[in-house]
């Protein structure tokens, strides 16, 4: 079976941004199949409508890694909840669970069968900042891996790449990736 990754980008964001195309040639280069989806509907349109567009147009399987920055990290919780199979690995970066700050978050579901994303996964990763400018923080990313286990890592690096914050390589998450 050949590895696959798909790299979801945030919201207001495209797949060639931040250290997406970086994380991209690097798995490319590891014999990754890399897909960076470009989603302009993420955290725009519903969940209940963007979901399942989102899991016809990809396959999902015991080899697939799923990357996912921002409100792309969130979809990842619906993504993992709705999936037939569990995947390899999700890495969510500055990713929450719960509405970080006063805007809308159409992305988000409003409630989350915990045990059935456990379930579909077999290593799970937050990555949040202490500091977040849209309040994807540590506290976010603390009340996902209480829920679901696996790691948290806690940095102090802002969103990890935003249109005012230069972010084009992104070395931990390479590292992370099997």
């Amino acid at each position: 079976m050949a590895k696959n990754a798909i790299i979801f980008h945030g919201t207001g964001g495209n797949p060639d941004v931040a250290w997406y195309p970086w994380l991209d040639r690097r798995l490319t280069a590891r014999g990754y199949r890399v897909a960076r989806p470009y989603y302009p509907g993420i955290n725009v349109e519903p969940i209940a409508d963007f979901l399942p567009m989102v899991l016809a147009a990809h396959a999902f399987d015991a080899e697939t890694v799923l990357v996912g920055h921002s409100a792309g990290a969130a979809l990842l919780l619906a993504l993992l909840e709705h999936l037939d199979a569990p995947v390899s690995q999700a890495i969510l970066v500055a990713g929450y669970a719960t509405r970080p700050n006063e805007s809308d978050e159409p992305v988000l579901q409003a409630s989350y069968d915990w045990d059935r994303i456990r379930s579909r996964v077999d290593d799970i990763c937050f990555i949040n900042s202490v500091h977040d400018p849209y309040g994807c923080d540590a506290a976010q990313g603390r009340m996902m891996f209480d829920h679901l286990g696996g790691t948290q890592i806690v940095r102090d690096e802002g969103h990890f790449g935003d249109y005012d914050q230069v972010y084009d390589s992104f070395e931990l998450v390479d590292r992370l990736i099997a």
